[in-house]
């Protein structure tokens, strides 16, 4: 047999957070399916046993799916069989907390048929699943908690490492012209800084080359940015991080996207990894600019 699957079962009810949590799941590492009938995960495992590349699998399971199969307990067993690790995780909260949550959504709760109340779908899926719940491994009251609070909590169970917990960031270069970086978190504008476009050795160069750096380098204007984003960024990033947030883009945008903002986003990478965070710096547009540009950089 293949080593053994970790198998974690998300459920609970409506409105508690399962979507929540399996998003974190999913950014922790698992491979994540949702609403997987607990009748087909037998086979569903038997696939993943052939792909190396999912050892840890989190399934969404809510209490409709015992129309398509077995009891929730006997689908349980079943798979326990099977030898893999299975743990089930169920997500509660109190039911004046699930109404507020239906209400502010404006959703039809899923077990609520026509004619009946709000609260008396939340009691009937609370009857469903007893026994799942009976089974939990782990039981968390989300009531108190928002969005972020219950994905850092997932996050801190379930990551492997604490390496693994930490910040992934992206400094990216860009050039306006080409438009803004969708995915970006932050973005700046070095457009005020001198532009290397307009020395003619320079202009086929990019921000990566010695003499375009150190033409930069000596301009008064490059040391007072460098000054101000640095400690900046040394200030926003961590608490990026403490709110578990898994990745953030900081977008560095001059005209061409080949000079100014290719140097200095590499500038504040190096600054970034320094600080011990695993930092990506890509030069989006640095291809797109040359010498030939109609448009100064």
């Amino acid at each position: 047999m293949a080593d053994p699957i970790v198998v974690l079962i998300v459920t609970g009810l409506s409105g508690s957070g399962k979507t929540t949590a399996m998003r974190a799941l999913e950014d922790v590492g698992f491979f994540c399916v949702d609403n997987l009938p607990l009748a087909l995960m037998p086979k569903f495992l038997l696939l993943c046993e052939q792909n190396t590349e999912t050892p840890r699998v989190a399934m969404a399971v809510d209490a409709r799916s015992e129309a398509f199969g077995p009891p929730h307990k006997d689908a349980l067993d079943e798979v326990a069989t099977l030898g893999h690790d299975i743990t089930v995780l169920f997500l509660d909260a109190r039911d004046e907390v699930l109404i507020r949550r239906f209400s502010e959504t404006r959703r039809r709760h899923p077990l609520s048929d026509e004619g009946m109340t709000l609260q008396e779908g939340i009691q009937r899926e609370r009857d469903l699943l007893i026994p799942l719940r009976a089974q939990a491994s782990l039981v968390i009251d989300t009531s108190s908690f928002n969005v972020h609070e219950l994905r850092k909590d997932i996050v801190s169970r379930y990551g492997l490492h604490p390496e693994e917990k930490r910040l992934q960031i992206v400094v990216k270069s860009f050039g306006f012209k080409y438009g803004l970086p969708v995915e970006a978190d932050y973005v700046f504008d070095v457009r005020f800084l001198p532009n290397p476009y307009f020395i003619d050795e320079l202009r086929p160069r990019s921000g990566l080359e010695s003499e375009v750096q150190e033409y930069l380098i000596n301009q008064p204007q490059t040391h007072l940015w460098m000054e101000r984003i640095l400690p900046l960024l040394d200030f926003v990033v961590p608490w990026h991080e403490t709110e578990g947030k898994l990745s953030l883009t900081v977008a560095i945008g001059c005209t061409g996207g080949r000079h100014r903002s290719v140097f200095t986003a590499s500038k504040i990478g190096d600054h970034l990894e320094q600080q011990g965070f695993t930092t990506t710096v890509r030069h989006r547009d640095i291809h797109r600019s040359s010498s030939a540009s109609s448009a100064p950089d």
